[in-house]
């Protein structure tokens, strides 16, 4: 396999009752997520209370294509009031699965932050 771009997130509510609202805009964000222009493919998984997605990209700049679409910009800006977080984006060899993604989120994730320079 060629080299892939992997994008692996992880969320937690800051409060229980922020679940419909998150997952009100999760959902149909992941829905987005698997359809956007190189995207090679994407899921999501409750972990230990934390929400995850992983997914996995021709590019970096597919993946940041993505970032801009009208659902996920919708759920980006409304994340930051609802929940907290980590991210991390690195090129691969290989698709990691379920576990090597937690670990590697786990170890190397960064506070999620909205870029507001890139939102319209």
């Amino acid at each position: 396999m060629a080299q892939v771009y992997i994008s692996i997130t992880g969320l937690k509510l800051k409060a229980i009752w922020h679940a419909p609202r998150f997952w009100s805009l999760a959902m149909p964000a992941m829905a987005e997520a698997q359809s956007a222009p190189g995207n090679l493919g994407a899921s999501a998984r409750s972990i230990d209370g934390v929400h995850h997605t992983l997914s996995i990209w021709e590019s970096e700049a597919a993946m940041r294509a993505f970032l801009t679409m009208p659902r996920h910009l919708k759920a980006m800006r409304a994340f930051p009031g609802i929940a907290t977080g980590k991210t991390i984006g690195f090129y691969a060899d290989y698709a990691p699965d379920w576990p090597e993604a937690r670990r590697i989120w786990a170890a190397r994730a960064r506070e999620y932050e909205v870029p507001r320079a890139r939102l319209p």
